[in-house]
C-alpha cells in the first residue's frame, strides 16, 4: 500500500464526542489532514457495529479516505472495508481470505518477531507502541522509542507509531522510520479537531521516513 495514506491516522473513541455526532467529529479530522480512518468500537453487536461503521462510510467514500473496522473482520467484510488486526483478533491469512487481495489489513505487533510474523502472513502495514502510553487503554505500557525504531526497520511494510501521541510529543518520533502517526484523544478528544489534525499531519510529515 502507498505509505502516504498512513501520514494521520486518525482513531475513534465516541467516549470524546462532547454532544457532537461521530460523523461530523470525523469529516472535521479528514478536513484538517487525517489520511486513513479507523472505526473502534467496543463490547456491541456485529449488527450495531456495522450501522455505526456505515454512518462514517459515506463520509470516508466522499474524500476517498479509507475506513478500517477495528477488530472484527465479520463487520469489514460486511462492508467492504478494511480492518486491523490486535494479537488476539483473528489470523491474517483467514482475514485476506475473507476480504480479498484488495483489502487493507493491518496488525498490531509489539515485538520484532511479531512485526516479522505479520508481514509473511500478508499484513499491509502495522501499528506499534504504546509510544507514549495510552490515554484510552491505561494499561498499556510505554515504548521504548529504540524498540519502535527497530521495529520499523525490521520489516518491508509500513509502520506506524500508536499510543498517547499528540501535538506536544510526536516530534519525539523523528528519525524512528515511521510511515505516519496515529492518535484518539490527540484529535477527537481536542475542542477544535480540524486545527488539532492540521497540527498533527505537518508534525507527522516532518517525522516521518527512514
Amino acid at each position: 500500500m502507498n505509505p502516504e495514506t498512513l501520514t494521520l491516522y486518525a482513531i475513534t473513541d465516541r467516549s470524546w464526542l462532547q454532544g457532537r455526532s461521530l460523523a461530523s467529529d470525523v469529516e472535521q479530522a479528514i478536513l484538517g489532514g487525517a489520511t486513513i480512518i479507523q472505526i473502534r468500537e467496543k463490547n456491541i453487536s456485529d449488527d450495531e457495529y456495522i450501522k455505526r461503521a456505515g454512518e462514517i462510510l459515506p463520509i470516508c467514500k466522499k474524500y476517498n479516505i479509507p475506513l478500517i473496522i477495528n477488530d472484527k473482520v465479520s463487520v469489514a467484510k460486511a462492508l467492504g472495508c478494511g480492518v486491523h488486526l490486535g494479537a488476539s483478533d483473528g489470523d491474517i491469512k483467514t482475514a485476506r481470505q475473507i476480504l480479498g487481495e484488495n483489502a487493507i489489513i493491518g496488525a498490531t505487533a509489539k515485538t520484532i518477531e511479531t512485526a516479522r510474523l505479520a508481514e509473511a502472513a500478508g499484513a499491509d502495514y502495522i501499528g506499534s507502541g504504546a509510544v507514549f502510553g495510552s490515554e484510552t487503554k491505561t494499561d498499556a505500557k510505554p515504548m521504548n522509542l529504540d524498540l519502535f525504531s527497530q521495529i520499523c526497520k525490521c520489516v518491508n511494510i509500513p509502520v506506524v507509531a500508536i499510543g498517547g501521541i499528540n501535538q506536544n510529543n510526536a516530534a519525539k518520533l523523528k528519525n524512528t522510520g515511521l510511515a505516519g502517526i496515529c492518535a484518539v484523544s490527540g484529535i477527537f478528544a481536542q475542542q477544535d479537531i480540524k486545527k488539532a489534525a492540521q497540527n498533527l499531519y505537518k508534525i507527522a510529515q516532518e517525522v516521518k521516513g527512514k
